[in-house]
């Protein structure tokens, strides 16, 4: 089993070396709001969540990275 750690690490090189720069600007044009006027405690972690992926998905609906 792979540490979550290293998931974690992975998903982040991922995300900022692959993903799109529009749709990186679109997911935190969305999250940013949030973050900036709740404090941590009262963060919706697996909400945010959803939303990245929801326009990732979307964004990226059909097209490959391979």
């Amino acid at each position: 089993m792979i540490p979550e750690e290293v998931e974690i690490r992975i998903a982040k090189y991922f995300l900022h070396m692959y993903l799109p720069d529009e749709v990186m600007r679109k997911v935190e044009e969305k999250l940013l709001p949030p973050c900036i006027w709740k404090g941590e405690e009262e963060l919706d972690y697996d909400e945010l969540v959803r939303w990245s992926l929801e326009i990732i998905n979307q964004e990226l609906d059909g097209k490959s990275f391979k």
